[in-house]
């Protein structure tokens, strides 16, 4: 009965992912409070012997309008990217960079300890660092059994 399950199991799964994947399509061009469409940064992932690093690429976010967290097996970036004021007479000639707010959801493929996280922005380079932890789902667990 329950080998039933596991192709279920799958489907749901994959199922929420693609869930997850066109909330993150959807929120691109979605016009922001002024009216400037939203815009979503690049990621990289990267596995490491003991850790994953997600690179996030973030030109001109200030550290005070950037919220990072976790919730499950996601890794979620708010924040918001200011356009430059100019004065006087000036004006845009061409407009090709992304501003207003970002939201950026990242799985986390492999399990990590979300609590030990260590972030750096450096330059427009968001870096977190997860320490890797050891995969126990589908290991065989020994329960031991006491008499009565």
């Amino acid at each position: 009965m329950s080998e039933s399950f596991g192709p279920l199991m799958e489907v749901a799964r994959i199922q929420a992912e693609i869930n997850r994947l066109f909330e993150n399509v959807l929120d691109l061009g979605r016009p922001d409070d002024d009216g400037s469409a939203a815009w979503i940064p690049n990621v990289d992932v990267i596995e490491a012997e003991e850790d994953l690093v997600v690179r996030v690429e973030l030109p001109g976010v200030a550290l005070e309008n950037l919220n990072i967290a976790t919730n499950g097996s996601n890794l979620i970036i708010r924040g918001e990217k200011t356009r430059p004021a100019f004065g006087g007479d000036s004006s845009f000639l061409a407009a090709e960079r992304g501003f207003g707010v970002f939201r950026r959801v990242v799985h986390l493929a492999v399990p990590v300890n979300t609590r030990r996280a260590e972030a750096v922005l450096d330059a427009g380079l968001l870096e977190i660092r997860f320490p890797k932890v050891p995969n126990r789902r589908g290991e065989e667990v020994p329960i031991e059994v006491k008499n009565a």
